[in-house]
């Protein structure tokens, strides 16, 4: 390679985003070693093929991936790259678990103040319903409220809550033992759901408070921590209480309409219900016919849902047949199981599909 060919070592940092500094780091490390010394000056030139390299090299950096890890990324064919990519992220993932679960211990030592008992569940039931209400949650930037989990406990039942403003999900359980105390604050999703597994696997939970957050106590297992979010969750009561009465009630299979909605080709789904049944309408006259599991009761009624919104209420609905409380076109829907009432979601409906 002639020297018209060759990059100093300046230009070649500015192509690639590194620094000179760390290009001579990774020269003695042996990961990016320049094409060609001046014997005289020491200068150091690279080639214009290395470019890729050093900007895969700086890319690993950029995610704490150790030296050895690169090395092994950079000389590895594309899908044991990956592969080993995935393993230092899970790994980054796992250690800051860790370092949370520990400083949420430290947190709880730094306070005389003894932990709060909410309640005791039976640990795969409580772990359904979270999963469940968080299906009603959104990550947005500078909103982590959305993307929370509320948790009100009283002496008769603890009930979650979450909403992203398109959803609401409310699931009430009745705690297998019962405390005096009534306690509600706002929990961190990401952290519940993270711990949904260990929860499944535990028969009994129990639920103590902090100022800090909320301890998940289980019988031969570590105990989990969840922190609080100082953010005001939506007032949802409010809103509850000013819904009005449901124009028209439909009862459908849970199973058949999640087969109508997975059929259906448009990203929205405009669905109309008649005395005659439940159809999701579609683009060009088609329709699919959802078969009533009883007569309606109230008006026909046409309304309009994001498929994103209405999947997931469906889908999360306990038992075989849901029941859909419509108020008009332009209201939030009610689903919920048609024989179980203790998870409910609110789904809001879109301007109507008028190509449907």
């Amino acid at each position: 390679m002639s020297n018209s060919e060759l990059m100093p070592i300046g230009v070649f940092a500015h192509r690639t985003g590194l620094t000179t500094s760390a290009l001579r780091f990774y020269a003695d490390s042996g990961l990016l070693s320049p094409v060609q010394v001046d014997p005289d000056s020491g200068y150091r030139y690279y080639g214009a093929d290395q470019v890729e390299r050093a900007v895969a090299l700086r890319r690993l950096r950029e995610i704490d991936m150790p030296l050895t890890a690169v090395e092994a990324v950079l000389d590895a064919e594309p899908g044991d790259a990956a592969r080993l990519i995935d393993e230092h992220v899970a790994k980054v993932l796992g250690d800051a678990a860790a370092v949370r679960h520990k400083a949420a211990s430290i947190k709880a030592s730094l306070t005389d103040v003894p932990g709060l008992p909410v309640a005791a569940l039976k640990g795969p039931v409580l772990a359904d319903a979270i999963e469940q209400v968080l299906t009603a949650t959104a990550r947005e930037p500078g909103m982590p409220v959305l993307g929370a989990l509320r948790v009100e406990a009283t002496r008769e039942a603890v009930t979650l809550t979450a909403t992203d403003r398109y959803r609401l999900a409310n699931r009430t359980l009745v705690p297998v033992e019962a405390t005096a105390a009534t306690w509600a604050a706002t929990l961190d999703g990401d952290e519940l759901r993270a711990a949904v597994a260990e929860i499944r696997r535990s028969a009994l939970v129990r639920i103590e408070a902090t100022p800090h957050g909320l301890w998940l106590r289980m019988a031969d297992r570590d105990d989990l921590h969840c922190r609080l979010l100082p953010e005001e969750f939506p007032d949802y009561r409010l809103m509850l209480a000013s819904l009005p009465e449901a124009t028209t009630r439909v009862t459908v299979s849970k199973d058949l309409l999640l087969r109508a909605l997975e059929g259906h080709p448009g990203e929205r789904i405009t669905l109309r219900v008649t005395r005659d049944g439940l159809e999701a309408l579609a683009t060009e006259g088609e329709s699919l016919r959802v078969p009533l599991t009883t007569p309606i009761t109230g008006q026909d009624l046409r309304i309009c849902f994001e498929l994103t919104t209405l999947y997931p209420a469906v889908s999360t609905a306990i038992g075989p047949d849901v029941m859909l409380d419509l108020r008009g076109p332009d209201q939030p829907v009610t689903i919920r199981s048609a024989d179980r009432g203790d998870l409910t979601t609110l789904a809001m409906p879109v301007k109507p599909d008028h190509s449907a």
